[in-house]
Order: C-alpha cells, then structure tokens, then sequence
C-alpha cells in the first residue's frame, strides 16, 4: 500500500493540469490513469492539433443546470493564463476564426507541456492502472484500488472525463463513484456530435458527401450558430451542427439559413427580370454547391423552370426553403464521434471555488465528468484547465 496524500484518477487535460497545481503546494501527488499514455483524448484534438482554449471563453460559451457554477473557475485561471503557461513553454500555436488557438506542430506539444509542469510539481504518474474501488475509511482517508495496488490518501480527485469516444477507454466510472457517494448524477447524452438522417432524407441527399455550406442553424430553442455545415454518409456535420446539437433534443427540427448573407427573395425578383431566360438550377449553382440545388430538384424542393417562370407564390416558397431549410434528425452519432458529453455530476453537489463535493470532504470531480459542457472552439480545454487550477488550490 502506498501511502501519498492526492490520488488524480484519469490523466487527461483536467487531470494533470490539477496535479501540477496540487504537486506545486508542496502536495504528494499520484495520477492513476487506465491507458498506454496519458493526453489521449488531447492527441487526436483538432485533427490532431489541439485546439487548446478560446481566446473569447466565457461563462456565456457553456451549458450548466446551474449557469453561474462556472463563473469562479474561468475569472480565477483564465484563457490568457493558459496561453502565458504555453508561452513560458514555447509552444508554437497560432490563432484561427473565431479565436481558437491550435498547436503549430502537434497536440503532442500540449500533453508534452502538461508532463513537464507535472515532472517540475514531482506528480507521478501510473499508467495501465485501472480503478477497481475508492473507499472511504473511518479516519477520513480513502483507499483507491487498482489493478496493480493501492493508494491511501488523504483527497481524491476524479479527472476521468465522460463517456465519449469509449475506444479511447472511456467509462462511467467517475458517475459510478458520484453516486457511490450520494452525489446527483444528471442524465448524459453525446454532444458536439454528427447528426444521423431518416433513411427518406439520406436517400435524398445520397451522393452529397463532403459537400460544405456555410450556414446559420437554429434549434427549436432559438439558439443560432453560424458556421459551415457538412454533409456526410450518414448525415450531417460541421461545425454548426456539432454546436446545435448540445442544443437539440430527440424528434425536434433544425432549421438552417443556407444563405444568411443574401436577401434571398430580393435576389429571386432580381434574376427574374435580368436573367429570366437562365434555369433557376443554373442561377442557384452559383450561389450555392451545384450537386445539392440537383438534389432539391431532384425532390421537387426547387422547381426544374427558368427565372421568369417563377411566380410571387413560388419565390416566397423557395425563400422558405433557402432560409429556413427545416430538417428532423433521426438521432445523433453517439459517444462513438461526439467531442464531449452533456450533463453528468450535477454542479450542486459541488464548491464552485474548489470543486470539492459538499457531503463528501476530500472528494473533488473536475472536467468533462461534472455538469458543464463547452462550445465547440476550444471551450472544453479551457474549462479542464480553470477547473484543475481550482481544484490544484484546494486538494
């Protein structure tokens, strides 16, 4: 039995940022991590990349049952804190739209930043470790089992994120152990994830694979993203439906603006008296990929005519269309694609300032397994980063 004061299940961007922290307050600290190498899920992060934090991050850019929850962590370690971290590192980055920052070379530059901060904090780290139990003794400590020993400590904290991408080893243990102890778990779902299609639309979008269109997207919520969408095999992606989806519930519509820039109707009228004698699949062509205005004639969405042809009736409905392009997902891709998970240790249960469980001294959970999901962009990194700081402070 080894004998150390924190024990950090799970070696991701949470876990280990809130090791050194804790490793740096002169704390004895072990990170237990069920994987080959720690980072996986930051390895494959932005194509590989890393799109490590937001330079915009704010409360605002999260989803929390409790929506001031987050508001502590993100003022005390904020995205310029994290980017002075790479900074003193040398990590070579650079900046995208819509202020993500992404590693230059490799998101392997990130894990290797996190490993040195650890290595300097004298943390130590067990790999191919994974968690049988965590008990809690009669003096206040805890026993965390493993598959190879045990540690007794004082603090345990449980950094081992949700159940997205189970091929990376994702698992429900960080739910298991919230509820071990009494804490409320609120339902998860996969979020920042694909939609699938009913087998009637993906025969009528059959061939648009890898077709793009920037787009603004709307739940039924009323909240609106604008970004790229994308077509795929199975449905439809892109940055704007991965953000609408952790806004999107079973059996409702998606609308989507497939021209947000152009006052479509005006442009209807326009090529009618100008060009009247041009097709409208022709006019639409230029202004919209080629192979999907063939598909929404092919379905009778746009009508097979010229410009001229067009009555009021009908240019108010290829407006309708255009801009509010209304389609009905049959569900989602699941955890198998999705970036992150919604929902899970409900923030209630937790301090705000150290994310130590309220009925349960010395427990703490921070990242991905607790109640608060980030925008696409960058967001998620930035929330493992406050909340591990935070945590670092305390455990």
């Amino acid at each position: 039995m080894q004998q150390i004061e924190v024990v950090v299940i799970g070696a991701g961007a949470a876990g280990l940022m809130c090791a050194a922290q804790a490793g740096y307050r002169g704390r004895q600290v072990a990170v237990v991590d069920m994987g080959k190498k720690p980072g996986r899920k930051i390895l494959i992060s932005g194509g590989g990349r890393c799109n490590f934090t937001n330079e915009n991050a704010s409360p605002a850019n999260y989803l929390c049952k409790n929506p001031h929850f987050i508001k502590s962590c993100l003022s005390r370690y904020t995205q310029h804190d994290f980017i002075e971290l790479v900074d003193r590192h040398g990590l070579a980055y650079h900046h995208k739209t819509l202020g993500q920052l992404f590693c230059d070379n490799s998101a392997q530059d990130i894990v290797d930043i996190l490993l040195t901060e650890c290595d300097w904090a004298g943390v130590s780290l067990h790999l191919r470790q994974e968690v049988l139990a965590v008990e809690h003794q009669a003096d206040g400590r805890y026993l965390v089992k493993t598959t190879t020993q045990t540690f007794n400590c004082e603090s345990v904290v449980i950094a081992a994120g949700g159940l997205t991408m189970p091929k990376l080893g994702a698992t429900p243990i960080g739910y298991k152990i919230a509820e071990q102890f009494g804490l409320t778990v609120l339902p998860t779902t996969a979020a920042l994830v694909p939609f699938t299609l009913h087998d009637h639309d993906k025969a009528r979008f059959d061939g648009l694979s890898g077709i793009s269109v920037d787009s603004l997207v709307t739940s039924e919520s009323g909240i609106q993203f604008r970004e790229n969408i994308l077509f795929t095999h199975r449905g439809l992606s892109g940055p704007a439906i991965l953000q609408i989806s952790s806004f999107w519930k079973a059996g409702e519509f998606v609308s989507i603006n497939l021209l947000p820039d152009l006052d479509v109707q005006a442009q209807f009228h326009d090529w009618r008296s100008e060009q009247g004698q041009k097709s409208l699949k022709n006019l639409l062509s230029t202004i919209l990929p080629k192979r999907f205005i063939e598909a929404l004639i092919s379905d009778g969405s746009i009508p097979d005519k010229n410009a001229n042809q067009l009555s009021h009736t009908e240019i108010e409905k290829l407006t309708e269309t255009l801009t509010s392009w209304k389609i009905k997902p049959n569900g989602t891709e699941g955890y198998r694609t999705a970036e992150v998970t919604l929902g899970g240790v409900d923030t209630d249960e937790l301090s705000s300032k150290t994310f130590e469980a309220k009925k349960q001294k010395g427990l703490y959970f921070i990242g991905e397994v607790t109640d608060v999901t980030g925008w696409l962009g960058g967001y998620n990194f930035q929330y493992a980063w406050s909340s591990g700081w935070a945590c670092g402070q305390a455990c």
